[in-house]
């Protein structure tokens, strides 16, 4: 039997949109908000489909970091005093979206789990996400 579980995780970092005309082409910080759904079969023993921490601890690996796109000229100089995340693209809401449900799904299938992420939400700001939703995944 399926089962759909979701967890809410918080992260604060900071981006910047390289191809963007306007505000976001400047280095700035959000406090992000991620929730995540995931569907999955729990398993027999512990009657849990994924700990919600694993999901929690994914999503930490961006919390008080710096995400910029791989192409940045400003990754260089950055990595210089501080270790950059950096994604294939700009680093948008969308992307980070694909980027985190990618991760939350590789360490389900690392811990041998029937866990897949079946939508997401990455939120920029109080007013703005970003939902991405998975079908046959």
């Amino acid at each position: 039997m399926k089962t759909r579980i979701y967890k809410e995780v918080f992260f604060e970092a900071s981006h910047r949109l390289m191809h963007y005309t306007g505000k976001c082409f400047r280095l700035h910080g959000h406090q992000w908000r991620v929730q995540v759904w995931v569907d999955g079969t729990a398993d027999e023993r512990t009657g849990i489909v994924i700990d919600y921490n694993a999901i929690k601890n994914v999503v930490s690996a961006f919390d008080h970091q710096v995400i910029l796109n791989e192409e940045d000229p400003m990754v260089p100089c950055l990595e210089a005093f501080h270790p950059v995340v950096t994604t294939r693209g700009d680093p948008t809401s969308e992307r980070l979206a694909d980027t985190i449900a990618d991760m939350i799904d590789a360490e389900a299938s690392q811990q041998g789990l029937d866990a897949r992420v079946a939508k997401i939400r990455i939120w920029e700001s109080t007013s703005c996400y970003a939902e991405r939703v998975y079908e046959n995944r």
